[in-house]
């Protein structure tokens, strides 16, 4: 392996805001009740006023607070590898990068924006952050966030998630937040489901629904999301910006940017400050967003206006979606089972400057244990995918016989997911 080296002068002082430099810009988020445009006054009843102005910012360049830079430095910047046994076990002549956001506190690149949004609600005086979450990255990386800047959380979990993975719910519970299956019927959201079927694997738009529900009905309470909204896809873009340096320090720059995708944001966090350079007209670059073929928001759903949860209460964007009602199977990959795509993920991708790919569970997890193999990381089932075409790309460019350069997010580790390894016939003996 080789590494970029670790200096200071990588962590971004600034979060990159894409807004500034589309030539158009997404069609603005709805009122669920009027379907007019959307009013920051609007979304205080869910969220923390400070984390709404971030939401309708439009500086290119947003300052990352003292105490969030602080926190940051604790982990930030992450590694930027060359995956040299991964290219001489493909025997490619392209060269493999990754960015290893599973070196932060929680596993995840969840981390990022959960400090961001913890400090926000602290500084406006919040209490308690209720949020859901999937395979649950989201939910560990919120109740860490909030144990540091002293705010509560109280995280619905996915069913499936939550009985498949229960070392990640241990985690969440030793950092203090308090976590409930969804559907549970502990919310009128989720007893609509629960009272069906008590073993309902859920969906993350039911437990968006009861977290919102939660936050509606309490005063005490606001609301986190940990994908999708513009602001968190914002936060996240400190692993681009990291890694555009690192690869510099290289020698390098990429042809090829991949990560999988769920709502967006660790691709969007790696793709967006390389974006900018082609909006300009600097680059010619490949952006591919990889999802499961189980959930395929991008390459199978419609692209309109639709609700971000099962119940109707949140504010509709105009972004992919398999519809609100859409329940995939119990995906390992459990943070890539969201029905809709983050809204500017959505307008680049209808606008060709993502390419969106759909891959297979089995594909997924063997890549992930050749990466072991090779590399010496468990890839998170969910990072997993951005694996498997990261190789097929490093193929394609072994029997094209011209070199290339990949860039992929390996934006969790699954050190957590051994079980969803064997279940899928890794780790057994020949």
């Amino acid at each position: 392996m080789r590494f970029a080296s670790r200096r200071d002068e990588f962590l971004p002082r600034a979060f990159y805001n894409i807004k500034a430099d589309l030539p158009e810009p997404p069609k603005p988020p709805l009122h669920p009740g009027t379907k007019a445009p959307l009013r920051p006054e609007d979304l205080e009843a869910i969220f923390p006023k400070s984390f709404i102005r971030q939401e309708v910012e439009t500086a290119r360049e947003v300052p990352v607070p003292g105490p969030v830079l602080e926190a940051f430095a604790a982990f930030r910047p992450t590694p930027l590898v060359e995956a040299t046994a991964l290219e001489k076990e493909l025997d490619t002549p392209a060269r493999i990068f990754y960015k290893y956001e599973g070196a932060g506190p929680v596993g995840s690149h969840k981390t990022n924006t959960a400090l961001m949004q913890a400090f926000l609600a602290a500084k406006d005086g919040v209490r308690t952050l209720a949020t859901e979450t999937g395979a649950g990255q989201w939910g560990s990386a919120l109740a860490y966030a909030g144990s540091r800047f002293g705010i509560e959380t109280r995280v619905f979990m996915v069913r499936s998630s939550y009985r498949h993975k229960p070392g990640r719910r241990a985690l969440m519970e030793m950092f203090g937040a308090s976590v409930l299956e969804s559907p549970s019927p502990a919310t009128e959201a989720g007893r609509k489901f629960y009272d069906q079927d008590p073993d309902h694997p859920g969906s993350l738009g039911m437990a968006i629904s009861e977290a919102v529900e939660v936050t509606l009905k309490d005063p005490g309470v606001k609301y986190a999301l940990g994908s999708v909204l513009d602001s968190v896809l914002m936060h996240q873009t400190v692993i681009g910006l990291e890694a555009e340096k690192q690869m510099e320090e290289l020698d390098a720059v990429p042809d090829t940017v991949i990560g999988c995708v769920g709502g967006g944001s660790n691709f969007a966090g790696l793709a967006f400050p390389f974006v900018r350079h082609v909006l300009a007209g600097r680059r010619r670059t490949r952006f591919v967003a990889v999802e499961p073929e189980a959930c395929p928001t991008l390459t199978g759903g419609k692209l309109g206006y639709d609700f971000g949860d099962s119940a109707g209460l949140t504010p509709l964007l105009f972004m992919h979606s398999l519809g609100p009602d859409f329940v995939p199977p119990p995906l390992h990959a459990g943070g890539l089972r969201y029905h809709g795509m983050a809204p500017l993920v959505s307008h680049l991708a209808a606008r060709g400057l993502i390419e969106p790919v759909a891959v297979g569970g089995q594909a997924v997890f063997d890549a992930g244990a050749l990466f072991m193999r090779t590399e010496g990381i468990l890839p998170a089932p969910e990072s997993a995918h951005a694996v498997a075409v990261a190789a097929a790309e490093a193929l394609r460019a072994r029997n094209e016989g011209r070199p290339r350069t990949i860039l992929f997010n390996l934006s969790g580790h699954g050190f957590l997911d051994f079980d969803a390894y064997a279940r899928n016939g890794n780790g057994r003996a020949a």
